[in-house]
């Protein structure tokens, strides 16, 4: 081979070193490209599920929050409608209830002949039949005469000294009977009390 033939191929493998240098770095360079791009990607996939982890948290936060409102819900009603149906009487006795004061105001007349003494025993048998009636709905009577006066059930009008063997604050007598329905006051009884 002559010296130029070798100073061809020298320069012939220089131009092809240059070359593959040249292809090698564009391959790194398209390399780093797709390794950006790859990481601007996974950077971004990254945060978007960050972003939907805390939106699910969020909405599974809000879910147990409805979820907690409605249980509260539902126990309110329920306590709702079981009131409604315990005290569902209670309008009802208390529009009965000067019915049934003018039946025992009849009942305490006196009667002198036979035919008023029959229509007193007529008056008696509905007056017990009514005492039924309201006990059946879970009216009764607040006991009063004699007991600690209690500002819950009893409705003081006056106060009077106490007798021999009546302690302080104790009801002396009853003017007009309370009522209450299960643990509710119909009517509080109008009492004095003893000093």
């Amino acid at each position: 081979m002559c010296y130029y033939g070798v100073v061809n191929a020298v320069k012939g493998r220089m131009r092809l070193t240059e070359k593959e240098n040249k292809f090698d770095s564009e391959e790194k360079n398209e390399e780093l490209e797709e390794n950006q791009a790859t990481s601007e990607t996974e950077e971004k996939s990254d945060s978007e599920v960050a972003e939907l982890k805390q939106k699910f948290e969020e909405l599974e936060d809000q879910n147990l929050r409805l979820q907690a409102e409605i249980q509260n819900m539902s126990r309110r009603n329920k306590k709702e409608r079981e009131a409604a149906v315990r005290y569902r009487s209670q309008d009802l006795g208390k529009e009965m209830l000067p019915v049934l004061d003018n039946l025992e105001r009849a009942l305490d007349t006196e009667v002198t002949d036979e035919a008023g003494e029959s229509l007193k025993q007529g008056l008696e048998m509905v007056l017990e039949s009514f005492y039924r009636a309201l006990n059946s709905a879970g009216i009764e009577e607040i006991e009063a005469e004699g007991e600690p006066f209690d500002p819950n059930f009893h409705e003081a009008y006056a106060q009077v000294p106490a007798e021999d063997g009546q302690e302080s604050g104790h009801v002396a007598q009853v003017y007009e009977k309370g009522y209450k329905l299960h643990d509710r006051v119909l009517r509080a009884a109008k009492v004095t009390v003893t000093e």
